[in-house]
């Protein structure tokens, strides 16, 4: 007895392969709506220096967080505070991850500059060559710095300000460049001390280097770095600024869940000795450096501002923190994370 179904010219087979179809169309719209086969938003971000501060931001790059939030971030090295500034404002780059001061600086300027989420706080150490074991020691002395006038050279002024020194009476200041600069001029003697940051401080010491002082004794919340945007852009890109938030906040979350695995990714991204990068990672998180949740807290920035303000001759009332920040955006990340 014939089933009253017809199939038709393509048969039972047919029937099969027009339901496999049907599955692999399904599957196809449902993988669409939810993020996995669209076309990911180019996202270029500049970072002022490759350094173990910024350690999570590569982390969320190399585990795909980014690409998870449907986002192509592209990071581009670019060397200094104030060149990373100029292609945020030029439109090259969608974020700056750069010193504070930078931010503050064009802000005061009149550009729509905004931060949006914390980098770290200062991690600094006033390393001193042979023979020099305490500030006083630096009396009349070369100290080193990275640059004469960046946000590291006037909190390495304060300091020492703090510590009964003035600039210039008291003690020279040269420029020798970045981290391996400042070690090679300690090594010949060029310079008396330097200030370096974590893990380099304790690489100095292990080759025999004395530490004067941290930084953070005297500023504990000091902001050091933050992610900066304009304003007028991220208004209008609300949705992947959040989104690069997110994967940031998940790259931080990953170091604090598994330090064995995030200290091997440190030490062969930043071809550190691993002991150094257990060492780094463990000072980041232990005293906080990195805020838990990227917050920007306004007690380190107005340290900052009163530092700058100090050392630019600002003129008028000091601005208040808020001026300089826009912390919508991490908030509705961390909402939607529900961190």
């Amino acid at each position: 007895m014939q089933s009253g179904v017809k199939l038709g010219r393509y048969g039972g087979k047919g029937i099969v392969s027009m339901m496999r179809l049907t599955v692999i169309f399904m599957l196809s719209f449902l993988l669409s709506a939810n993020g996995w086969t669209q076309e990911r938003i180019k996202f270029p971000v500049g970072v002022s220096s490759k350094v173990l501060g910024f350690g999570y931001i590569w982390a969320a790059a190399k585990r795909g967080y980014f690409e998870r939030e449907g986002l192509d971030v592209e990071l581009i090295l670019i060397r200094g505070t104030a060149q990373g500034l100029q292609a945020l404002i030029a439109g090259s780059i969608n974020v700056a991850v750069v010193a504070v001061d930078g931010p503050i600086a064009i802000a005061e300027q009149g550009f729509d500059v905004a931060m949006v989420a914390s980098g770290s706080r200062v991690t600094h150490m006033i390393m001193g060559g042979r023979g020099y074991k305490n500030y006083e020691d630096l009396r009349g002395a070369t100290v080193g710095s990275s640059s004469l006038t960046s946000g590291t050279a006037f909190l390495l002024r304060r300091v020492l300000k703090s510590k009964g020194l003035e600039y210039p009476r008291d003690y020279k200041l040269l420029n020798v460049g970045g981290t391996a600069s400042s070690v090679a001029a300690l090594s010949s003697g060029q310079i008396a001390a330097s200030i370096l940051s974590v893990p380099y401080s304790f690489q100095a010491q292990e080759s025999g280097f004395n530490l004067i002082g941290r930084v953070a004794d005297v500023f504990p919340k000091y902001l050091l770095s933050a992610y900066a945007v304009r304003r007028s852009w991220a208004e209008k890109n609300r949705p992947p600024l959040v989104k690069f938030l997110k994967a940031l906040l998940l790259g931080k979350k990953w170091f604090e869940q598994d330090r064995k695995a995030a200290t091997e990714f440190l030490a062969k991204e930043f071809q550190l000795k691993p002991h150094l990068a257990q060492q780094g990672l463990d000072y980041y998180l232990d005293t906080a450096a990195w805020h838990p949740e990227l917050e920007i807290e306004m007690e380190g920035l107005k340290t900052v501002l009163d530092i700058y303000a100090e050392q630019t001759n600002m003129k008028g009332p000091i601005p208040s923190p808020q001026k300089f920040v826009d912390t919508s955006y991490l908030r509705q990340a961390l909402k939607e994370l529900r961190l």
